[in-house]
């Protein structure tokens, strides 16, 4: 599939499945009310978009993955994101309901300072939103709400308001991502238990002196997760940010190199994979509390 379709508007996805667009900048989606199908199709979003499938009626592929997709469960795209839908029914309609906004609808409001700190927009791959009956039905209200709000007709509060159940829908989403990296305690404790694997091997080969030192997407690529949800899943289940992991690692193992090595200190922070010894040097300082050199005197005495 070499044809990637641009979605910069609202009007544009409703046209795709023959859907009634009542606003420029927002839209409710019933895709039980569509009129048109749409067959394999590659999206480039200009949009944001959520959405509550109720039934698998497509396969969703983010990169190169698929999502781990079921009855259920809520997705969601940022601009700037490519998606390809393939449909596994002969059906128009499926039981699937969703909002999207374009991103001026948020220019000047808190949501639009805020946008960001949703990070499961960028959850690339694997990481659907899998939903209970009752949370299924708390969104689904919302959505209830700004489509009577769109229906109302356009006046000056409607803005805000449609804004303000917007942002309760991500806030709601929030709350149910973080109950699923609970329930999903022992997959991310996989996870962790791999990425210590792919720390050790990184450091123990000459990668790092190579590559330099690991970045948050290296480490998330190799484990298949976004870096935003690797970073939000470590983050929950060890306190700590991957750069802070990182970096605590790197202490460790230069802590261990001082003390067992001749090494000088330049050859240590280019085997930990640092550009300039002076940055490890830092970093070291701030995490131990002395230099190096002070660290291997100390040691040594």
């Amino acid at each position: 599939m070499d044809k990637i379709l641009n979605l910069d508007s609202v009007k544009l996805y409703n046209h795709l499945y023959g859907l009634e667009t009542l606003h420029p900048l927002v839209s409710v989606i019933n895709l039980n009310k569509a009129t048109r199908g749409v067959d394999s199709i590659r999206l480039n979003y200009g949009v944001y978009a959520l959405f509550l499938k109720l039934e698998k009626a497509c396969d969703i592929k983010y990169g190169r993955q698929t999502y781990d997709y079921e009855e259920g469960t809520i997705v969601c795209f940022a601009p700037g994101q490519t998606a390809e839908t393939t449909p596994i029914t002969e059906h128009i309609q499926t039981n699937a309901y969703g909002i999207i906004f374009h991103p001026d609808l948020l220019r000047g409001t808190s949501l639009g300072k805020s946008i960001k700190k949703y990070t499961f927009f960028s959850y690339e791959i694997n990481e659907a939103l899998h939903i209970s009956e009752e949370e299924r039905d708390i969104i689904l209200d919302c959505l209830n709400i700004i489509q009577k709000e769109l229906e109302h007709g356009i006046d000056r509060h409607s803005r805000n308001l449609i804004v303000t159940y917007i942002e309760l829908i991500l806030g709601y989403c929030m709350r149910f991502y973080e109950r699923q990296f609970i329930t999903r305690t022992k997959q991310n404790r996989d996870v962790l238990t791999r990425f210590e694997r792919f720390l050790d091997e990184y450091f123990e080969s000459s990668t790092a002196e190579r590559e330099g030192l690991p970045t948050v997407r290296y480490l998330a690529d190799k484990l298949c997760l976004s870096p935003n949800y690797f970073g939000d899943m470590l983050k929950k289940e060890t306190g700590k940010t991957p750069q802070e992991y990182i970096q605590i690692k790197v202490i460790e193992l230069a802590k261990e190199r001082i003390t067992n090595t001749e090494d000088t200190v330049s050859e240590i922070a280019y085997s930990l994979g640092f550009q300039y010894p002076q940055h490890f040097c830092r970093l070291f300082k701030k995490r131990v509390g002395c230099t190096p050199n002070v660290y291997r005197t100390q040691i040594n005495s």
